[in-house]
């Protein structure tokens, strides 16, 4: 799933978080003319018919900006504050107290995620690190804000009159009155104030170590004969091809890494690079790292939990970590027999390769024997298939099938600002009334100093605003796919095409909230929920309808994929399933391991510990390596990424009803019930509800365990 994944800052760590979580998405060709609106005026023009507004931010240019920005943001949110904590008991209402809570931290969340942007996708250095200094100043002023004591006092007076609220309104009450007491309000003042000092030094440790990945560079030199195996297309791009005859490969661009570690047959040069991507940000964080779990042990102790762990899965569906863990365990037990025959296969095709008959498979070994076995057993050349999927077919296919199911437009406007010259701006309108529904950026290839993996960023989220009118949503879509070339489109893999449905899918998530507040809008669900309808739309990569209507060679559009490789493609996935699976649920285990376990008293056995269950779980990392340096889910996703796989159960089972429909994964009625009981509610209500109501029965479990290839059911618990 490393080309799947969707970032979240987490920026305030606590439930204030949600205001700050992320929306964005994909493309398509100019308006021809007559075709409704144009330009971003027009788009507001037309939302104003519905009392809403759309649009976008003006972004920091300078450094000088990003820091006035960050004063003003904090003024105006002091200004807020002081309102709410002078009200006296008689003054207090629901709408100048939880409401005004909710106001102030969508205002401040929308510089933060300006900022954001700005340090994970500006091409100029000193603008990222500008906003990444900035941002911190920010973070701490907004953890700072849970501990308003006057605040507090006004929100808890109005708590007092027992007020009889529903629906939305009572969940923001009830959620904001737990935060408070996640925050530690109810402790004594004294502990109270070592939270918030620990709350911030943490807040800082992160953004340094979400910053030292974005910054880590490995380019590694190899000879022709070193890649061999690796394919022509790769070996001739221009940031590769050296004109001494020898081959950059950059160890933190993930498309770079993947097509080497797949492709090439000297195992020497699989470890050399599988080692030089275990090692990004070594240097830095791996110091920063042992910090960061001691405080949060620490946090999670002074507020009574009993880890980490415990305190972040409380407000998610798996409750606590224990809960957590065990899901992963049981699924791993079940992977078992799958994994271990995987692996014998793949090892005897290593001793045949190699002419060792003791061959054994290492963590650098499984993606490129998987090729193999694709290639030998399947006669399925995923690199062969880049020809299919060239980057704009693919997306402006995407958005036509989601334009059908989803009852929406989708159309390309100017932006007024680019923070780089092939940036683009869409805007999303439904498709019956012509309502606005938000905006988005596509920034999808690589560079230097971006965010390196695949991702999509809020820019403005939704929400009511206080004069009644609803803010719509624009984002960001951050992705890593392969650059066009002089004279030859972008060609991804089927890899690449799965991720961007999957990510797109975020978008729509956000893109088409109705929510009331912006603690609930978009993708602002429970974490171990909030991959589910992303991972559920990478199903569409894999049907053969879908990708007839826009995968085609591209130099015979005339060609599409035959129906007879697809079918193998699919039995290839499901016949390397235990080991994807395996290493996802690693990362899982080491991420629980390491929020459970590590505390101040035992920090240097962070890395040991991290490369120990990976090796009992997967493969063993190589020799003098420290992955979790670099592991980027640790801050957003801390003690939660075991969610991929709970929410890939969910995602699983969504599928069916699409799968089911009598227009299958082209469904409107399955598209528009995804919309209305799953996007459009974002966290309104509880995702249990929003589940069973877009299933129309209770959730299954049944269907993610066929599809991963356990055939037994899962152990009983312990």
């Amino acid at each position: 799933m490393a080309a799947t994944t969707m970032k979240s800052k987490d920026a305030l760590i606590f439930a204030l978080a949600g205001v700050l979580a992320g929306c964005s998405t994909g493309g398509q060709k100019s308006n021809p003319p007559g075709a409704g609106p144009k330009t971003l005026a027009d788009y507001q023009r037309e939302a104003a018919k519905f009392n809403s507004e759309i649009g976008v931010p003006v972004f920091e240019t300078t450094t000088n900006q990003i820091a006035q920005s960050v004063k003003r943001a904090i003024a105006q949110g002091d200004r807020a504050l002081d309102r709410m904590g002078k009200l006296n008991r008689a003054q207090v209402t629901f709408d100048n107290t939880v409401r005004a809570l909710d106001d102030a931290t969508y205002q401040a969340g929308l510089t933060e995620n300006r900022l954001e942007i700005i340090q994970e996708a500006s091409p100029e250095a000193a603008l990222r690190e500008a906003a990444e200094e900035e941002n911190k100043i920010l973070d701490q002023w907004l953890v700072g804000l849970d501990y308003r004591q006057d605040v507090f006092r006004a929100i808890q007076a109005y708590a007092d009159t027992k007020p009889k609220l529903t629906g939305e309104d009572a969940k923001l009450l009830e959620e904001t009155l737990r935060d408070y007491r996640r925050a530690g309000m109810e402790l004594p003042q004294e502990q109270r104030e070592e939270v918030e000092n620990l709350r911030k030094k943490l807040t800082a440790l992160e953004t340094d170590f979400d910053a030292n990945i974005n910054k880590a560079e490995a380019k590694l030199v190899f000879t022709k004969a070193e890649l061999e195996g690796v394919p022509e297309d790769f070996l001739d791009q221009k940031e590769v091809k050296n004109s001494d005859g020898t081959y950059s490969v950059t160890a933190n661009i993930t498309w770079h890494y993947l097509t080497v570690m797949e492709n090439a047959k000297p195992e020497a040069t699989r470890l050399k690079l599988e080692t030089a991507r275990e090692n990004l940000a070594r240097a830095e964080n791996a110091p920063i790292l042992p910090q960061v779990l001691a405080l949060r042990d620490s946090i999670a102790h002074k507020l009574h939990y009993a880890n980490w762990a415990d305190f972040q899965t409380e407000i998610k569906m798996a409750k606590t970590g224990a809960r957590a863990e065990e899901f992963l365990e049981r699924l791993k037990t079940g992977l078992q027999p799958k994994f271990e025959a995987e692996t014998a296969e793949f090892r005897a095709m290593k001793a045949r390769e190699t002419g060792d008959p003791g061959a054994q498979i290492n963590l650098w070994d499984w993606r490129y024997y998987a090729n193999q076995l694709k290639k030998e057993k399947y006669t399925v050349d995923e690199e062969a298939l880049r020809v299919y999927f060239p980057y704009q077919p693919v997306l402006e296919g995407m958005l036509k099938i989601y334009e059908r199911i989803f009852g929406l437009k989708y159309q390309r406007i100017e932006a007024p600002y680019k923070w780089v010259a092939d940036l683009q701006l869409y805007a999303v309108s439904d498709a019956a009334t012509g309502e606005p529904l938000g905006l988005f950026y596509l920034d999808m290839f690589p560079r230097e100093g971006k965010f390196n993996h695949f991702a999509e960023f809020s820019v403005i989220d939704g929400k009511m605003l206080p004069d009644g009118k609803y803010q719509r949503p624009t984002s960001a879509l951050i992705c890593n796919f392969p650059a066009p070339e002089e004279g030859k489109p972008a060609l991804m893999a089927h890899e690449d095409v799965v991720t961007i449905f999957h990510e797109f899918g975020h978008a729509m998530h956000c893109i088409l909230t109705r929510a009331k507040y912006g603690r609930f809008a978009g993708t602002s669900v429970p974490g171990d929920f909030v991959e589910a309808p992303s991972q559920m739309l990478e199903n569409w990569a894999w049907d053969k309808n879908v990708l007839d209507s826009f995968a085609a060679d591209y130099r015979d559009p005339a060609k599409k994929i035959p129906a007879e490789i697809l079918g193998k493609l699919k039995e290839a996935k499901l016949a390397t399933e235990g080991n994807e699976y395996r290493r996802q649920l690693s990362f899982g285990l080491v991420d629980l391991a390491l929020h459970t376990q590590i505390h101040a008293g035992n920090e240097q056995e962070t890395v040991p510990l991290a490369n120990k269950i990976a090796a009992e779980v997967f493969h063993a990392e190589p020799p003098d390596t420290a992955f979790v340096a670099s592991f980027g889910h640790l801050v957003g996703y801390d003690a939660g990424y075991y969610g991929y796989a709970w929410a890939e159960a969910i995602a699983a089972d969504m599928a069916t009803v699409f799968e089911s429909a009598p227009d299958g994964f082209f469904d409107r009625d399955g598209g528009m019930r995804l919309r209305r009981e799953i996007y459009e509610q974002g966290g309104s209500r509880d995702a249990e509800i929003s589940i069973e109501k877009f299933l129309g029965r209770e959730e299954s479990i049944g269907p993610f365990l066929k599809k991963i290839g356990i055939t037994n059911g899962l152990p009983a618990k312990p």
